[in-house]
């Protein structure tokens, strides 16, 4: 993309009503809808987030079909998801938002017990031992996701890295959580649940046609705060 076309997403951004973008100083210093996320959609329905929402086209697809259900798309590049902004102001989504911060910093951003589901689709696996720190269902991410979450919220994650889903069922097993649902190639597999093949994000279609399995998790954190 070039920087025409950003600078261009990013000016767009700012006038989009869904969009939300708050300095890290704000984020850290507190942020004003921390804990009050229902006032931004205007109803008590459940909220659930997509981080590293990328286009958010998994935001939109959820929102889509589920209107009683508030998705909140996450990624520190506003120019991606400009597009799915763009698209539920288009299809008149009310039930959508997105948020421009960095996922390490979202317990700054939502109140405990504020959110009822996490989406995880397609990440960095991080693969480098050096960079355990930085995958998204480390031991430190999956505690900060238990903190936001109600106390049978639950996380899902969706990716073609069978290192990243190994790693991740390993932790969880050893760590006692709660598994909900765990496969290794969920469109291979025809009693996959309906949510983790209700879409295609840009990057599955080009590993389903480079013939990569899609893995999938869904599963509650379970530690003791």
């Amino acid at each position: 993309m070039g920087s025409k076309n950003k600078l261009k997403r990013f000016r767009e951004n700012e006038t989009f009503p869904n969009v939300i973008q708050p300095s890290r100083k704000e984020v850290l210093e507190g942020l004003s809808l921390k804990g009050s996320w229902n006032s931004c959609f205007k109803n008590n329905n459940p909220i659930l987030l997509e981080l590293g929402c990328g286009k958010g086209e998994y935001t939109i697809a959820l929102a889509r079909q589920n209107p009683n259900f508030n998705y909140i798309g996450i990624d520190i590049k506003g120019a991606r998801f400009w597009r799915g902004a763009k698209t539920a102001i288009e299809e008149n989504l009310n039930n959508v938002a997105f948020l421009r911060t960095q996922i390490e910093l979202i317990d700054s951003c939502f109140g405990e017990n504020e959110v009822d589901e996490i989406w995880i689709t397609f990440p960095d696996p991080q693969i480098k031992f050096k960079r355990t720190k930085h995958r998204l269902t480390n031991p430190e991410f999956l505690k900060m996701y238990q903190k936001i979450l109600k106390p049978n919220g639950i996380v899902h994650l969706k990716t073609d890295s069978e290192f990243l889903h190994g790693y991740t069922l390993g932790l969880l097993q050893e760590g006692n959580h709660e598994i909900l649902y765990a496969h290794h190639d969920i469109y291979n597999n025809p009693h996959a649940p309906e949510e983790a093949v209700l879409t295609q994000t840009f990057y599955e279609k080009k590993f389903l046609e480079d013939k990569k399995a899609i893995t999938y998790l869904k599963f509650r954190p379970t530690y003791e705060l």
